[in-house]
């Protein structure tokens, strides 16, 4: 049996380096493990850099100097072969958070001086024994909103710090069988061709039942929140943001992969709508917006039962021509 354990333990061996190196060896620690074309697509506002140097400078370094004794929560971890290039790239995902004590400031959100969390999904290509592409989204509203902001005001779903799957199998260190990628595989499939251009004809919640167990968890980013059962999803997610927007292109994927019950997806964006029924407090708008979104699932049987959501809602806003980031740093958040 072909499976990943290279592929693992090169990211494996990546977090260990830096998670613990001084601040000052971050950047040699980037060269160390990644290719000389390296990748790196993150949310606003740091975004597409292709240079190992601007990733350390821009995010690594600051973060680490204002969440000090940061350490790697990890509640997911997983590979396989990218659907997306019929199989031609092994993709490793992680996803948990990034904790420590908000001690300096980091993007003007003042320190707490607290223990605090950077929810985080990461998608990490592999070629060659380096580390290619990676993709990693993590939550910045969610960090604002645990030092004491309110960026959206008109959340209508939970905002918690998110726990991981429901088993507490997911950290699969050692490779799953691979007929259950299959199967997770298909069920991700099913989901994204019914439920992802809204055509179904159905009754929203007959529809979401097609692809979803009943109980499904959707565990939604800071601004959205997350939510229980398919008819709590659809009040409160679903139904407002299908209200909300039209002119949603088709999907496109940069990965999309599937090890055991547990799958995943990114895109660089994923789609793009406009606005036009007004959004978590945004007038209507006739802007058609990216969206930037990392996807979790963990399947049970043939359905998906939770669902992990990372979406680039700055990055959104800013389409939109609203600055979050900026009106913090000048103090009117």
């Amino acid at each position: 049996m072909v499976g990943f354990q290279d592929e693992k333990r090169i990211v494996l061996d990546y977090y260990k380096e830096l998670d613990t190196a001084p601040v000052s060896r971050i950047t040699q620690v980037l060269q160390n493990h990644t290719t000389p074309e390296y990748t790196w697509r993150g949310f606003h506002p740091f975004h597409l850099q292709t240079d190992v140097n601007e990733v350390s400078q821009l995010f690594w370094t600051p973060f680490r100097n204002s969440i000090t004794h940061m350490q790697r929560r990890m509640d997911v971890f997983f590979a396989g072969k990218n659907f997306i290039d019929d199989r031609n790239s092994v993709w490793v995902c992680s996803m948990g958070h990034l904790m420590g004590l908000f001690d300096a400031p980091w993007l003007g959100i003042q320190p707490t001086k607290k223990m605090i969390m950077l929810r985080y999904a990461e998608f990490h290509k592999i070629e060659n024994g380096k580390i290619a592409e990676t993709a990693f989204y993590f939550d910045i509203p969610h960090l604002m909103m645990q030092a004491g902001y309110a960026p959206f005001p008109e959340q209508k779903a939970t905002h918690m710090v998110q726990p991981g799957p429901a088993p507490h199998d997911a950290l699969l260190f050692k490779d799953a069988k691979p007929n259950q990628a299959q199967s997770t595989m298909d069920a991700m499939n099913f989901m994204i061709n019914d439920l992802g251009q809204w055509k179904s004809g159905l009754p929203l919640v007959d529809e979401l039942a097609r692809s979803w167990h009943d109980d499904m968890i959707w565990w939604g980013p800071a601004g959205i929140g997350a939510t229980y059962t398919i008819a709590r999803y659809a009040e409160q997610h679903s139904g407002p943001f299908r209200a909300a927007f039209s002119d949603r292109s088709g999907t496109g994927h940069i990965a999309r992969i599937a090890e055991g019950h547990y799958g995943g997806f990114f895109g660089w964006p994923n789609f793009s709508a406009k606005p036009t029924g007004g959004y978590l407090g945004l007038p209507p708008s006739d802007v058609s917006s990216e969206f930037r979104v990392i996807d979790i699932y963990r399947r049970e049987d043939n359905k998906l039962k939770e669902n992990w959501i990372f979406i680039d809602l700055l990055h959104f806003f800013n389409q939109q021509g609203v600055d979050l980031l900026g009106e913090i740093q000048k103090g009117t958040k």
